[in-house]
């Protein structure tokens, strides 16, 4: 059926707040709700059970727009903060090959420091 956004917005509450107790198995999720939130009726609990399982699925297979977990928050702390030991941009020579030598002659720059051909690339 159709999710109401009343269920929508409480799992993703739920999801948000007790994202370490829930699990991807309906039946554990429903008691756990039980324990958490307080619910007008068994109808309403089992339908967020299911729209928090659902979306429990959905964040194991990488993150969810509308949920921001700590643990993901963390995680993409950690990845804009990673800083390389040797920049990609900072090499000595870089590797070209005849084309794109004969490329660069043809536009003037055929005497550029720390390009080196690669010769391997042939093609007939």
């Amino acid at each position: 059926g159709v999710r109401t956004k009343t269920v929508k917005k409480s799992a993703r509450t739920i999801v948000e707040k007790y994202y370490p107790r829930l699990t991807v198995d309906f039946h554990t999720n429903k008691r756990i709700i039980d324990d958490v939130a307080i619910l007008p009726s068994k109808r309403m609990r089992n339908k967020i059970a299911g729209y928090t399982t659902h979306l429990m699925r959905r964040i194991a297979k990488g993150p969810v727009r509308g949920i921001s977990l700590k643990l993901q928050e963390e995680e993409r702390e950690r990845r804009l903060d990673f800083v390389p030991e040797v920049s990609a941009l900072e090499q000595e020579t870089i590797q070209i090959d005849p084309d794109t030598r004969d490329l660069l002659e043809s536009l003037g720059y055929g005497k550029l420091n720390g390009v080196a051909v690669n010769q391997a690339h042939t093609r007939d």
